[in-house]
């Protein structure tokens, strides 16, 4: 594509655009160690660096055109194109570089701080079951055509999301369900796709180490519904108390799905055990009894902001059924783990105050006797939300065993000290070594108790200072149950 035609989507002036020299474009990027020949070359302020001290690096490797938002950075040596916001600007060229894929795959975004991992993998069994060709973006890893690419990242950079929804269209993905988290919202890595739809899952707090406020966190989600066109759909959980913003901000169609408030799409007569939750799903045609394998409450939301986005696409009711009730699990989302003969063992991604609380209050039903719960938090992250992790453990669980849980340059101990003061119960011990919380937790379990070992999930590594170490929660279980002859 030639830089002319390329540059158009930027919306920049005639006479911006018009002294450019027009070459065929190679390649864009925002790293410079990645530019070659004839490529375009984006200068972004980054959370730790600042894209234009690269400028001249990307001129010796080839760059052609250099985008930035600074004037004062403007090169002798090469065409140079000031706009209002490079992070926008990076969006809109990958999405155009690449050919505009998402017109022709039906994106589905999914924010909110829980449940987007478990609502991708529900839809995507949905379509699945429906004869689709669908594809995941997301926390776990990004998958399509039984192709599975680790992720780096919940949401992507632009650049390689634009790249892998073009790949997704040679093997004719039809659908593509994206996790969308408020990092890229805030940060744009979003810009320039053509979302079929959207999906808000619930807001609670998490991620104040970057946006600072609650308010500000809510805004980075709500810029997901405002670009929704008119054609587009907005599914809703009604009993969120950030819905009616959502609602009115958003031009999309909406959908809103519930238990509490009255909606389009709701949960009547719930019931758990230990196997399955069964509810009626209550459409505005018809009523449905829907058997899941998936337990607790938090569950029945995430069922039906799945069933809510597939009743919006005019899929069968049967094939929802179907699907919903074929599927059994989400990697590292209340998965059991383990088999020790007299006590069960769960591990969850749960790392905030109210993943935890969904959690607990999902399992206290089903318990027999006790709930021991393994957990910590993550060291350069929100520190307000330690003390109240803490705190609902504390009332929620029996017994508490405080741990690490990815300190990064944090000193561990600092962390505990945090969580602890939120803890109003003395029901609790600390045990810094992550391997040796888990095996005191099975020590001390007993017949009819339930162990959770919470904060990592799917996860199968531990930031310790500059170091990344393999550390898989689901692994070193079966290790310690093993060495202790369970």
């Amino acid at each position: 594509m030639k830089i002319r035609k390329l540059a158009k989507s930027l919306n920049l002036k005639a006479n911006q655009i018009k002294n450019i020299v027009d070459f065929e474009v190679k390649g864009v990027s925002c790293n410079s160690k990645q530019v070659s020949a004839n490529f375009v070359f984006v200068a972004i302020n980054g959370a730790k660096d600042n894209g234009n001290k690269f400028i001249d690096e990307a001129i010796k490797r080839g760059a052609k055109l250099i985008i930035s938002q600074a004037k004062d950075h403007r090169s002798k040596t090469r065409d140079f194109l000031v706009v209002k916001d490079a992070r926008k600007a990076l969006g809109k060229l990958a999405n155009e570089f690449y050919g505009r894929p998402s017109r022709r795959i039906k994106v589905i975004g999914v924010t909110g701080t829980n449940g987007k991992t478990t609502i991708t993998y529900l839809i995507e069994a949905i379509l699945k079951k429906a004869k689709f060709n669908p594809a995941v973006i997301g926390t776990i890893n990004y998958r399509f055509n039984d192709k599975i690419i680790t992720s780096k990242n919940t949401t992507p950079g632009p650049l390689d999301i634009q790249s892998m929804l073009s790949q997704m269209l040679k093997y004719r993905v039809t659908h593509c369900i994206m996790e969308v988290s408020s990092h890229a919202l805030d940060q744009d890595r979003a810009e320039g796709i053509n979302f079929h739809s959207a999906i808000f899952t619930n807001l609670t707090q998490d991620h104040l180490d970057y946006h600072k406020t609650i308010n500000n966190y809510f805004k980075s989600k709500l810029k997901l519904f405002k670009n929704l066109s008119s054609n587009a759909y907005a599914i809703i959980n009604n009993d969120d108390s950030y819905s009616s913003k959502i609602k009115k901000a958003t031009l999309a169609k909406v959908i809103t799905y519930g238990i509490k408030r009255k909606a389009q799409i709701m949960a009547e007569e719930i019931s758990f055990n230990s196997a399955e939750t069964v509810f009626v799903l209550v459409t505005p045609k018809a009523r449905i009894k829907l058997k899941t394998k998936l337990i607790g409450l938090h569950n029945v939301y995430n069922v039906l902001a799945a069933a809510s986005w597939a009743w919006a696409a005019d899929l069968k009711m049967n094939t929802i059924k179907s699907a919903l009730e074929e599927f059994s699990s989400v990697p590292g989302r209340l998965e059991r783990v383990g088999q020790s003969g007299n006590f069960s063992i769960f591990v969850d991604y749960a790392h905030t105050e109210d993943a935890l609380k969904n959690i607990l209050q999902a399992l206290r039903p089903i318990a027999e006797k006790k709930i021991i719960v393994v957990f910590g938090c993550g060291g350069e992250r929100d520190k307000g939300k330690r003390p109240k992790m803490g705190n609902i453990v504390s009332r929620l669980a029996d017994y508490a065993i405080i741990t690490s849980d990815n300190p990064r340059s944090e000193d561990p101990r600092d962390i505990i000290e945090d969580i602890k003061r939120g803890i109003e119960r003395d029901n609790y011990c600390v045990v810094p070594e992550r391997l040796q919380a888990i095996n005191k937790s099975l020590l001390m379990a007993q017949k009819g108790d339930i162990v959770v070992v919470a904060g990592k999930g799917h996860e199968n590594y531990q930031v310790l200072k500059d170091k990344i170490v393999h550390f898989d929660d689901r692994q070193v279980i079966k290790e310690c149950l093993k060495s202790l002859n369970y």
